[in-house]
Parts: structure tokens; sequence; C-alpha cells
């Protein structure tokens, strides 16, 4: 696998570089992912894995080659202001399970499955409530 920076600018605003990168993988590599992205990108532009941020990263269907941008800033605060809460979230995986996955609960927290209700037997001078025959629609002339 090559990681090769096709281009790059400094955003003095946003105190970021901005980064356009090529990943060459072999065939039976497939495509790579945010971590190794961003492991690689930062050993080509030297500076920390915690300060580079893979915006998009797209394989062309049939092809070996990942195009895509990535942020590199100056600090990590400077990242969490400006850059969005998903793409903050996508390359700073965190070890915590979120709101709706829920951890396997212990035995003592554990629900017990629902009663089921027995059918009652029906005393034999009980009947069935009849059913009225479906009407037809009334054809208007």
């Amino acid at each position: 696998m090559k990681v090769k920076v096709a281009n790059q600018h400094y955003n003095p605003l946003l105190k970021r570089k901005e980064v356009i990168f090529e990943a060459e993988h072999g065939q039976h590599e497939g495509t790579l992912s945010r971590t190794e992205l961003r492991k690689n990108l930062a050993e080509i532009l030297k500076t920390n894995v915690d300060l580079v941020f893979v915006q998009r990263a797209v394989t062309k269907t049939g092809m070996m080659l990942t195009v895509g941008e990535a942020n590199v800033y100056d600090a990590v605060e400077q990242a969490k202001l400006v850059e969005a809460k998903h793409i903050f979230e996508r390359n700073v995986p965190s070890a915590k399970p979120k709101e709706g996955e829920t951890a396997a609960k212990p035995a003592a927290e554990a629900v017990p499955p629902p009663k089921e209700e027995k059918a009652k037997p029906k005393a034999e001078g009980e009947k069935k409530p009849e059913q009225k025959p479906a009407e037809k629609p009334k054809e208007e002339a």
C-alpha cells in the first residue's frame, strides 16, 4: 500500500493543512480504513495521528486507487472547534458504547420472558359470536 499526497495547502484562518491524497492498494488488500489512512498520512506529513482527520476516501469500482481529502490541524482543540461532529466521531473511535447500543446486561438485571396465557376451555352452552356477512358496495346508476 502506498499513500501519496497529491496536493496540500495551508489555511491560516482555520489553522490547518488541507490535503488531497491518493492511496494505492493491492488487489487482495481491499479499501483502506480511516485509521490506516490517518496513520500513513501522519507519517508522510510528520505529525501526530491525533491531528489528522480524513474527510472523505473514495475507491472507484474495480480500481485499486483510493482518492480522498484530509485536514491536518495545528492543535486538537482547533479540530474540536472546526470539524463536524460526525467527522470527528468517524476519525476518533471511542471505546464506550453509544446511547443506542447496550452492553450485555448482568443476570440480576435480566428481565424474565413474558408469561403466556393459557386458553380457557369453552363451556358447552357458550356460543361463538355471530359474524355478519360483508355488505356489497351499492352500484350507482
